[in-house]
Protein backbone atom coordinates (compact mmCIF):
# COMPACT_ATOMS: atom_id res chain seq x y z
CA UNK A 1 0.00 0.00 0.00
CA UNK A 2 1.41 3.49 -0.82
CA UNK A 3 1.58 5.93 1.61
CA UNK A 4 -0.48 9.25 1.48
CA UNK A 5 1.64 12.40 -0.10
CA UNK A 6 2.38 15.09 1.40
CA UNK A 7 0.43 18.30 -0.19
CA UNK A 8 4.57 19.57 0.15
CA UNK A 9 6.23 16.99 -1.92
CA UNK A 10 4.28 18.25 -5.43
CA UNK A 11 4.53 21.87 -4.32
CA UNK A 12 6.84 24.37 -6.20
CA UNK A 13 7.95 28.30 -5.37
CA UNK A 14 5.82 31.30 -6.08
CA UNK A 15 8.95 32.34 -7.79
CA UNK A 16 8.82 29.55 -9.97
CA UNK A 17 5.77 29.55 -11.51
CA UNK A 18 4.44 30.82 -14.37
CA UNK A 19 3.12 34.34 -14.99
CA UNK A 20 -0.67 34.45 -14.29
CA UNK A 21 -1.05 30.64 -13.65
CA UNK A 22 -3.76 30.29 -10.39
CA UNK A 23 -2.21 28.57 -7.71
CA UNK A 24 -2.90 27.97 -3.66
CA UNK A 25 -0.60 28.35 -0.92
CA UNK A 26 0.40 24.54 0.20
CA UNK A 27 3.14 25.99 3.25
CA UNK A 28 5.44 28.34 3.82
CA UNK A 29 9.14 28.03 4.69
CA UNK A 30 11.82 30.42 6.76
CA UNK A 31 14.56 30.04 3.66
CA UNK A 32 16.91 30.51 6.74
CA UNK A 33 14.90 33.83 7.58
CA UNK A 34 11.90 33.11 9.94
CA UNK A 35 11.09 36.69 9.52
CA UNK A 36 9.91 35.98 6.22
CA UNK A 37 7.67 33.75 7.10
CA UNK A 38 6.21 35.13 9.71
CA UNK A 39 5.63 38.59 7.75
CA UNK A 40 4.21 36.26 4.23
CA UNK A 41 1.60 35.02 6.78
CA UNK A 42 0.70 38.69 8.10
CA UNK A 43 0.34 39.70 4.09
CA UNK A 44 -2.67 36.68 3.60
CA UNK A 45 0.21 34.01 2.28
CA UNK A 46 -2.02 31.44 4.01
CA UNK A 47 -2.04 27.56 3.51
CA UNK A 48 -5.09 27.25 1.12
CA UNK A 49 -5.27 30.54 -0.19
CA UNK A 50 -5.16 31.80 -3.92
CA UNK A 51 -2.60 33.67 -5.50
CA UNK A 52 -0.60 34.21 -8.72
CA UNK A 53 2.61 36.35 -10.00
CA UNK A 54 0.82 39.17 -11.79
CA UNK A 55 3.68 40.58 -13.59
CA UNK A 56 7.74 40.06 -13.18
CA UNK A 57 10.24 43.23 -13.13
CA UNK A 58 12.91 43.65 -15.87
CA UNK A 59 15.62 42.90 -15.90
CA UNK A 60 15.77 40.07 -14.05
CA UNK A 61 12.58 39.40 -12.99
CA UNK A 62 12.53 40.99 -9.82
CA UNK A 63 10.56 42.14 -8.01
CA UNK A 64 7.54 39.69 -8.59
CA UNK A 65 3.50 41.57 -8.22
CA UNK A 66 2.15 39.26 -6.60
CA UNK A 67 -1.76 39.09 -6.09
CA UNK A 68 -3.23 37.26 -2.86
CA UNK A 69 -6.44 37.77 -2.05
CA UNK A 70 -7.95 41.19 -3.61
CA UNK A 71 -4.32 42.52 -2.63
CA UNK A 72 -1.31 42.85 -4.37
CA UNK A 73 2.42 42.99 -2.96
CA UNK A 74 5.83 43.41 -4.45
CA UNK A 75 7.94 40.48 -3.28
CA UNK A 76 11.53 39.76 -4.07
CA UNK A 77 12.42 36.38 -5.78
CA UNK A 78 14.34 35.22 -2.32
CA UNK A 79 10.93 36.24 -0.29
CA UNK A 80 8.18 34.43 -3.10
CA UNK A 81 10.44 31.03 -3.11
CA UNK A 82 9.92 31.14 0.62
CA UNK A 83 5.76 30.44 -0.44
CA UNK A 84 5.97 27.00 -1.95
CA UNK A 85 2.06 26.43 -3.98
CA UNK A 86 0.10 23.68 -6.10
CA UNK A 87 -1.79 24.65 -8.87
CA UNK A 88 -5.06 25.51 -8.24
CA UNK A 89 -7.98 23.07 -9.12
CA UNK A 90 -8.74 22.63 -12.80
CA UNK A 91 -5.72 24.14 -13.77
CA UNK A 92 -2.47 22.49 -14.81
CA UNK A 93 1.19 23.96 -14.65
Amino acid sequence: MNAPMSPTLAAVPLSDTATGAPMIVAALIDAGVPEWAQRLRELGFIEGETVRVVRRGQPGGEPLAVRVGVSTFALRRAEAACVLVMPAAGDSM
